[in-house]
């Protein structure tokens, strides 16, 4: 009898012990990058809320009026510390150019602007997500300017949808540049890309104004997004200019990174 209620007695102790044990919390989900690269076009949408995302890349351009061969390599960081508000950060560490006639490369310091963007309306599906942004040049550097020219400050209408299997970013961007004198310029952008299993293709136009040259520079960009998960995106792709005053081709690469742990709670 005592046998029969000591073992009731262990059996409930250890039940009891079972129950209480604390069982982990599932795994935080890490959620999915949202890159803006390689494209001209920017996302009306947002980056996850507390989450550093890098966007890095380099790109080699052949034959504009400012170079025979550019090199550069680029960064973007952007932060959203609101459901609409995301902090932006673009950074040129360095360019190197060959000119005409050249057999040489020069090593240039590339620009830094800072600014942020601002989402007006969330949509879903056909319903366009509608954003805009500023960003503000810091530090203009030495390097040459690629067919579209640098900015002082650029104002930017972001649109983005779904149209069926297909994704659409559009932006409209009025630039302020300075050369002789400030100048405005106009670019438009549309790229459209398609979901192909674990990669996407995407196809862009784009067409700024050349204010200095009193001219305009066009271009179409093809793109191949790819990655191992929903945080970390790599990307290849190559631009064709359309115009004389166009730089004739681009070759890129690089990846976006969203950091895989939020800043705050």
């Amino acid at each position: 009898m005592r046998a029969w209620l000591a073992t009731l007695l262990l059996a409930t102790v250890a039940r009891a012990a079972f129950a209480q044990t604390a069982v982990p919390p599932p795994p935080t989900e890490i959620p999915a990058a949202n890159p803006g690269r390689p494209t001209v076009s920017t996302p009306a949408t947002l980056t996850p809320v507390g989450y550093l995302q890098l966007e890095n890349g380099i790109l080699v351009g052949h034959r504009s009026e400012a170079f025979a061969t550019l090199f550069d390599i680029n960064q973007v960081t952007k932060l959203t510390v609101h459901p609409r508000l995301e902090l932006i950060a673009q950074f040129e560490p360095v360019a190197w150019s060959e000119g005409e006639g050249e057999s040489r490369y020069t090593n240039y310091a590339g620009g830094i602007s800072a600014g942020a963007q601002v989402l007006l309306y969330s949509g879903q599906g056909a319903k366009p997500s509608i954003a805009v942004s500023f960003l503000q040049s810091a530090y203009a550097g030495d390097a040459p300017d690629l067919d579209i020219g640098s900015s002082q400050q650029s104002v930017i209408a972001l649109f983005s949808f779904d149209f069926g299997e297909f994704h659409v970013d559009t932006n409209a961007m009025f630039n302020s540049q300075v050369a002789d004198s400030r100048k405005a310029q106009y670019g438009q952008t549309l790229s459209i890309s398609h979901p192909l299993k674990h990669t996407s293709l995407t196809c862009e136009l784009w067409h700024f104004t050349q204010p200095a040259d009193e001219a305009r520079a066009d271009g179409v960009l093809w793109a191949l997004s790819f990655g191992p998960n929903n945080h970390l995106i790599y990307d290849v792709g190559f631009d064709v200019g359309l115009t004389t005053t166009s730089t004739h081709w681009e070759i890129f690469g690089g990846f976006t990174y969203l950091v895989p742990h939020r800043l705050w709670k």
